[in-house]
């Protein structure tokens, strides 16, 4: 294959042999197991500490039970994966590393912060799909605790949430992509760029990553040549309702048609009136437990036959908030079907 077939536009990557997503899993907390979607995720827990002493080792945890999950459910050895991207939140992405530290499994760390599960999803299709993996795993995690006091407050501290604020999933999802099965299919990536206009608060994330979220879906549009109609469903990973309504907005000003089938990853894992998380759910965790639990078993079960799922990240830092810099954001999109596209 010449690159003009394997790329298309500027930002837009294709995956001619169609990898597929032959398993996945989803874990989730407690206070998301109290949300709509609890029926969704294949293990949840009411410990918030996954039964371990500290919140980073209950992270840990997550990503342990997340890809032992899907490796089961696909019949597969850890032996029998070939490489694994994966990341998370925490600094030098610890919980990742902690999580498969044992498993021996050849490992590329990420850090896309909430992104991740979209990049690690892209890379895992493209490495198969060039033949470089037979099969490849895609994994992230998020905590609500582990996040508030790395990125915000301690919570003993008690702070009181902006309206704009965002409650990190506890949380993790996993894929395991491979050459050939059943699908649902991997189809292609547009790969995002950096955004930054110019917001600062670490209380108001839908607005520093929304953005981003309408460069990259403008590019996927402009690159594959389809409109956001051409999709069943269309879902960012954790803009919140802020977030989300700045891309319906931005896109309706371009006078696009958008937003019958957008929805937001942040908005679905909670039920918003009763469980108090201001503006929705957020985290790596946020966008990989949707994903993997409630999104490809709509695709599974042929409710949804076309998915563009968007995954949005602040590329921020707690060293770079205190010096005051504004907020860098990036989102990945990955068209994900029942049928080869």
């Amino acid at each position: 294959m010449d690159l003009d077939t394997l790329h298309k536009g500027r930002q837009t990557i294709v995956f001619d042999r169609h990898p597929v997503i032959l398993a996945h899993s989803a874990i989730a907390g407690k206070k998301e197991s109290e949300g709509p979607l609890a029926g969704f995720f294949d293990h949840t827990e009411t410990d918030t500490r996954f039964g371990q002493k500290t919140w980073e080792k209950a992270e840990t945890r997550l990503q342990e039970l997340a890809l032992d999950t899907a490796r089961s459910k696909a019949q597969l050895q850890y032996s029998d994966l070939d490489v694994l991207f994966a990341g998370d939140l925490l600094n030098q992405c610890i919980s990742s590393a902690f999580a498969i530290r044992d498993t021996r499994i050849p490992f590329l760390g990420l850090y896309g912060a909430c992104s991740t599960m979209a990049e690690s999803l892209t890379l895992a299709a493209a490495a198969v799909n060039a033949g470089y993996a037979a099969r490849a795993a895609a994994l992230t995690s998020s905590h609500f605790a582990t996040a508030e006091r790395q990125y915000r407050f301690p919570l003993g501290y008690g702070g009181q949430r902006t309206p704009t604020a965002q409650w990190t999933v506890t949380g993790s999802g996993c894929c395991i992509v491979a050459s050939n099965g059943r699908g649902p299919y991997l189809n292609c990536a547009t790969i995002g760029r950096i955004e930054d206009y110019g917001i600062k608060d670490a209380n108001n994330m839908g607005a520093a990553m929304a953005p981003a979220a309408y460069s990259t879906l403008r590019a996927h549009f402009a690159d594959t040549g389809l409109r956001p109609q051409d999709y069943d469903l269309i879902v960012t990973g954790d803009l919140g309702t802020l977030g989300s309504t700045i891309v319906t907005d931005l896109f309706q000003r371009d006078g696009v048609e958008f937003g019958a089938n957008y929805r937001d990853c942040g908005v679905l894992i909670y039920d918003l009136k009763r469980q108090d998380v201001h503006a929705g759910g957020s985290g790596c965790g946020c966008g990989a437990s949707v994903l993997c639990g409630y999104l490809l078993r709509q695709l599974r079960e042929k409710k949804i036959n076309s998915l563009l799922f968007c995954a949005t990240g602040a590329l921020m830092s707690p060293v770079s908030t205190w010096q005051g810099e504004s907020i860098p954001a990036i989102c990945h999109a990955i068209s994900i079907s029942n049928e080869r596209r």
